[in-house]
């Protein structure tokens, strides 16, 4: 499997249509390994990267398994770019697991343990550990792997170049919570002021795919380290699901305007940034343009701010289900 790792960072900023009186931009990081196939690449190919790399400088994968749990987008990127590296690769996966991402794990050759999802998030992890004790594997462990977050320090000083330090504030949703973390830290340590906010699910089950519900106990990842927020939220499945599906509908016409095209010319981003023809987002960046509104609404946020949002990946990922089902069915 050929695999370009060069793509992976320096992502697109784009200006979203919102709808708020606060400039949104959003960070196109389904722009990391473009052209993959199966909805693109997503953010979690930094983190990919990023600990494999670190791994292979202190010579632990050679003749092991690459291991993960992952509602999908970290399996994608280790089975792709492990793969690559020529590495076998296994992961732990909820059995409702979306076709686009079950595909591009097959099209990897990754081995799949699948766990009911009707179980939760906890259930993936009790199952990883154990398959990690035995002999053969590398268990990536994105909920305790400092390079996680690490990672995503690069994505914060992107940010802080894009937007010529003018970024007032950061919106991210926490799974493993390295994304918010990371970026956090970088954000905060050029300006104090920058408000940076996390949010978690605020019921289980949920359809914010990737996040993790710790609002009553359940293990929390070493790698989301909460005094980096200025401000916590719980989002309801719904709300994420009308923003992105408002992003879709405000942008029917008109593509997001590039702010900084990154690594990319503007021919592959506007290439990328539509999905037979709609511009489609994942639940997860949905619900970060919910929070903006939230906080527009309450005044927090104002005419004066200019917010940052990753958009994780692509709506095509998410061809079945209640967000995308209908139009991409």
């Amino acid at each position: 499997m050929a695999i370009d790792e060069s793509t992976v960072g320096e992502t697109p900023l784009v200006e979203l249509d919102a709808g708020v009186a606060p400039t949104v931009f959003g960070k196109v990081e389904w722009l990391n390994l473009p052209g993959v196939g199966h909805g693109g690449g997503s953010i979690k190919a930094r983190i990919a990267v990023a600990m494999l790399d670190v791994a292979e400088e202190a010579d632990h994968l050679p003749g092991k398994t690459i291991l993960e749990a992952s509602s999908g987008n970290t399996a994608r990127a280790l089975a792709r770019i492990g793969a690559a590296r020529g590495y076998e690769t296994a992961f732990v996966v909820p059995d409702d697991l979306g076709s686009g991402k079950r595909a591009a794990l097959e099209a990897a050759g990754a081995t799949l343990h699948e766990v009911p999802a009707a179980e939760g998030y906890d259930a993936l992890l009790d199952r990883v550990t154990e398959l990690a004790s035995e002999p053969g594997y590398w268990h990536a462990g994105q909920y305790e792997n400092a390079t996680n977050p690490s990672a995503h320090e690069q994505t914060g000083r992107e940010i802080w170049h894009q937007t010529d330090g003018a970024v007032t504030a950061f919106v991210a949703g926490a799974g493993t919570g390295g994304t918010v973390t990371g970026v956090g830290r970088t954000l905060h340590e050029r300006n104090p002021d920058v408000r940076v906010v996390g949010f978690e699910p605020a019921t289980e089950p949920h359809g914010l795919h990737g996040l993790k519900y710790m609002r009553e106990g359940g293990y929390h990842p070493d790698t989301y380290d909460e005094s980096v927020l200025d401000e916590k939220r719980y989002l309801a499945t719904e709300p994420a699901r009308v923003a992105a599906r408002e992003l879709a509908v405000r942008h029917a016409d008109t593509d997001p305007t590039i702010v900084d095209a990154g690594q990319h010319d503007g021919e592959t981003i506007r290439a990328t940034l539509r999905v037979d023809g709609d511009f489609l987002v994942g639940p997860t960046s949905g619900g970060a343009v919910a929070c903006v509104r939230e906080l527009a609404r309450e005044g927090v946020l104002d005419g004066a701010d200019t917010v940052v949002v990753p958009l994780c990946d692509r709506g095509d990922t998410y061809a079945e289900g209640e967000l995308w089902g209908n139009r991409l069915s």
